[in-house]
């Protein structure tokens, strides 16, 4: 099995595909010294057909910030300044005729993976397309509690942290790193743009029994 694994970032889903794949090759747009398995620096957009489609499997997370949850809510006087990378990547995949997850808040998801499912410190709900194939949708788990930290001017305690932004209770980098099960990098800035290991490593598990 070789993956594909676009918009890489330092590589939380590629990790994941690492633990089932026998090659995995990153891409992005920007440098990323900690990518654990190999990789391209270039613009996804400009890739050949070709080069994608001498992939099993593809995975892609585009950049959410346009439609991220903050961004909508707090930050919505700000959505303008993130473009949508979701419909034309979408369209990417599809053109590739190859199967993919397709990881982005955009999503019409056929799954939903939490950490909690996996046992996680983090909660972290993330919406993957499938395309190309399918699976059972995993039951989401009931959470133990609170994720700790300020929220709106109220101070909780729980079994979870978090690992976006700053201040008002997030995680440590160590907090962090242990969460998420992620321990090549230390970069509070990689850190927050990651996928749990685990959520792609049952992708490909799912992908390779299917």
């Amino acid at each position: 099995m070789r993956v594909l694994d676009l918009f890489c970032n330092a590589g939380g889903a590629g990790a994941g595909y690492g633990k089932i794949a026998n090659e995995v090759i990153g891409v992005d747009i920007n440098p990323q010294p900690h990518y654990p398995h190999a990789f391209i620096q270039a613009d996804i957009f400009d890739l050949d057909i070709e080069f994608l489609r001498s992939f099993d499997f593809i995975h892609a997370s585009p950049p959410c910030q346009h439609s991220a949850a903050i961004t909508k809510g707090t930050n919505k006087y700000r959505q303008h300044m993130h473009p949508n990378f979701y419909p034309t990547t979408l369209a990417l995949l599809e053109r590739a005729e190859k199967p993919y997850a397709l990881e982005n808040p955009d999503s019409d998801p056929d799954v939903v993976l939490c950490g909690e499912m996996f046992g996680l410190g983090v909660l972290r709900h993330r919406k993957f397309k499938l395309g190309g194939w399918s699976t059972q949708k995993p039951a989401h788990k009931p959470h133990r509690g609170y994720t700790r930290g300020w929220r709106h001017k109220l101070y909780r305690d729980g079994p979870y942290v978090a690992v976006y932004g700053k201040g008002g209770g997030k995680a440590t980098v160590p907090e962090a790193q242990k969460a998420m099960g992620i321990d090549w990098t230390d970069s509070w800035t990689e850190l927050v743009e990651m996928i749990p290991p685990a959520y792609t490593e049952w992708i490909a598990n799912r992908f390779m029994q299917r």
